[in-house]
């Protein structure tokens, strides 16, 4: 039978595209892969756009979907307790399917999410299950270490408000940027949280889309397993970055050149800012004013991705595309006319890889979501940290304090960034010396991503030894 594997993403973009580059990794080394899709009430329209290209471009890799389940998550749960859900609801599925994957294949693992822990084959299916950590090496530090901070005090972290948690081999963390689902012990979703970082550990390996020379003390501690202290430490591959492409698939089939692109090839090298906040990044009207007033005030080149405000009580939206009515709405008034020999302002998306890549692109506004920090990495080009949900703060503290390859956009933790400080910070990654440095060493680390995936490079290498593990199972 031929070897395979079972990669079950959280259904969630950010989470499903780089399983998907984790799958392209597989066939290479001439692994069966199945990508299985949960049942969700939670929809994202790109996941289905995201699914159909790489079905096209990569016909190998299949994909199933389970099965509806019978019931659905409390709807008025908050976000990511309905999410977990999904999770615990399909799990029954999801097991009768690896079940009779195994009749036809060699299933050496199951891939899981991190998040999908409750999803556990190893007891069930006696497979050996590998848990896929989507963020950062720093980030899975701390949520590793989320139980021994738990019983270390009574209180919860929105209570410590900024005290600092000390944690191995990591700088000081405000106790309020734990994400906002781990602030408050009392809540449903920091209990399911707890309970997901206890099971961890219990993995046959942990892979990290990340490369070890980005994140040396945190991959150090995580290997000697001090953030696990009295308990087993699986095994860590660092396999990043893993970054999709979509400028066009890899097989070699080009699009047509977005308009934001073929605006790109009339600028100077390294003279436009990117604005860009995820599938998930909005904004107040208010901020979209203050953003914009700030923008014009730099004087600099900018392209930046507007979407729709966000609603009230709603959370992680994913807002509605907007229109040109809508844009002439939201900015201030003349604001297009005035700025449109310098500044481009592209409704709801933009391909984020390509343009980061795109030789006129001197730095980048961000929310710190990993894929985003990876895709700047890869192309060197240096990030204005502007965290919004998630681990984001977090990402922000280790980009700015540990790694230095970003500069935080002040007040990201307060009710508005103001217009001086957007303009300002501009200005500084632009004009400035210091930030000039920041931007020499973001092709700095570009270099050292691109190193560590080479042959020979220290993800490949882990890669390899992946690879090796599972081949030489026998537990089927």
């Amino acid at each position: 039978m031929k070897e395979a594997v079972v990669l079950y993403p959280l259904p969630g973009i950010g989470h499903l595209v780089p399983m998907l580059e984790l799958a392209k990794l597989f066939l290479l080394h001439d692994f069966s892969v199945t990508v299985v899709l949960m049942d969700t009430p939670i929809d994202h329209p790109s996941i289905d756009s995201v699914i159909a290209r790489v079905s096209s471009a990569y016909p190998s890799i299949s994909f199933h979907r389970l099965p509806p389940v019978s019931s659905v998550p409390d709807p008025e749960a908050v976000f990511t307790v309905r999410l977990l859900d999904v999770v615990r609801l399909n799990n029954p599925q999801f097991l009768h399917f690896v079940a009779a994957h195994s009749q036809t294949y060699d299933v050496r693992a199951v891939v899981l999410d991190f998040f999908c822990t409750d999803a556990d084959v190893t007891a069930e299916l006696r497979l050996p299950s590998y848990l896929f950590w989507t963020s950062g090496a720093a980030d899975l530090a701390i949520f590793l270490y989320f139980p021994t901070l738990h019983f270390a005090t009574h209180l919860s972290f929105k209570d410590l408000d900024d005290a600092p948690l000390h944690i191995p081999g990591l700088p000081p963390v405000p106790a309020s940027h734990m994400p906002p689902d781990g602030l408050d012990r009392n809540r449903e979703s920091y209990k399911r949280l707890l309970l997901i970082a206890e099971r961890g550990p219990n993995a046959d390996g942990l892979l990290i889309n990340t490369f070890e020379s980005m994140e040396v003390q945190a991959v150090r501690a995580l290997q000697e397993g001090a953030f696990i202290p009295g308990r087993r430490m699986p095994p860590v591959y660092c396999i990043g970055p893993l970054v999709a492409d979509w400028s066009g698939d890899d097989r070699g089939v080009k699009e047509e050149k977005a308009e934001c692109v073929a605006w790109l090839d009339a600028q100077p090298r390294g003279s436009v800012v990117f604005l860009c906040f995820g599938s998930m990044g909005t904004f107040r009207a208010e901020q979209l004013m203050e953003i914009a007033a700030g923008l014009e005030r730099s004087g600099q080149r900018f392209l930046w991705v507007v979407r729709a405000p966000e609603a009230e009580s709603v959370e992680h939206q994913v807002s509605e595309p907007l229109t040109e009515s809508d844009l002439e709405t939201l900015l201030p008034e003349g604001f297009l006319e005035r700025t449109r020999q310098r500044g481009l302002v592209v409704k709801s998306w933009a391909p984020q890889v390509e343009v980061l890549n795109h030789r006129a692109v001197g730095g980048f506004v961000t929310h710190c979501g990993w894929n985003s920090v990876m895709e700047a990495i890869m192309a060197g080009v240096a990030m204005v940290a502007w965290p919004l949900y998630a681990e984001q703060k977090l990402n922000k503290v280790f980009l700015v304090d540990q790694m230095r390859m970003a500069v935080a956009m002040e007040g990201y933790d307060k009710e508005m960034v103001a217009a001086e400080e957007v303009e300002a910070k501009i200005r500084w990654l632009i004009e400035s010396e210091a930030g000039q440095e920041l931007r020499a060493r973001a092709v700095a680390m570009k270099e050292t991503a691109v190193e560590a995936r080479r042959e020979g490079g220290s993800s490949q290498r882990a890669w390899v030894e992946v690879v090796k593990s599972l081949k030489a199972s026998s537990w089927n």
